[in-house]
């Protein structure tokens, strides 16, 4: 995997540079904090457990948990999100590699009571997936995934995406979870405030 491809072009310019479907990627409270708050209460997330946004970008959910009074830290593979951080979170997140083994900065914990990991797993290359997810060190994983065939994701704008390099089915990705030593306690298609269509 190429971490080089998420650049300037892919978070600012996507739709432009034919890279991603973001325009001026960043922070936008009123939409950001609900969906922590949904997080929170959907995951019974209490004040002070540690939170990993493992595919963080800028920072900006783990602003939001942090808002939130929860302990959040934050991931990603990219040099220029992680570069990019919003100041509010600048202690709390760190680069990682492509294999999912985070950096170290001051703080950062050894183990997480929850891994988030919104829209980020369809970015890894499938004989890379069994290595992240041995590399996450959470007690609880929730991660939201566009789901597809061979054919595409069943949401459109995910075919636009250069880097969503695994389209998988629901039934292959509960199977990719359970080989690699994680129970699924649930499985939804839409969850309120998280992801409301497809």
């Amino acid at each position: 995997m190429d971490t080089s491809v998420y650049d300037k072009d892919y978070y600012e310019h996507g739709l432009e540079s034919g890279k991603s479907c973001y325009i001026n990627y960043r922070w936008v409270a009123e939409l950001t904090i609900p969906m922590a708050m949904a997080m929170i209460d959907f995951l019974d997330i209490k004040r002070f457990q540690t939170v990993l946004d493992y595919g963080c970008a800028k920072g900006f959910l783990v602003k939001a948990m942090r808002l939130l009074y929860r302990d959040a830290w934050g991931t990603d593979v990219s040099l220029y999100a992680i570069g990019s951080l919003d100041p509010v979170v600048e202690n709390y997140c760190t680069l990682c590699s492509e294999k999912g083994e985070y950096g170290t900065i001051y703080g950062f914990p050894k183990e997480f009571d929850f891994c988030i990991a919104k829209d980020v797993f369809e970015h890894i290359p499938e004989d890379g997936i069994s290595e992240v997810l041995s590399n996450i060190n959470a007690k609880t994983l929730f991660v939201v995934i566009p789901l597809g065939d061979e054919g595409g994701f069943i949401a459109p704008a995910n075919n636009h995406d250069i880097t969503h390099v695994t389209c998988r089915s629901a039934n292959w990705w509960e199977t990719k979870f359970v080989m690699n030593g994680w129970k699924i306690n649930s499985f939804r298609f839409i969850i309120d405030g998280i992801k409301d269509s497809y």
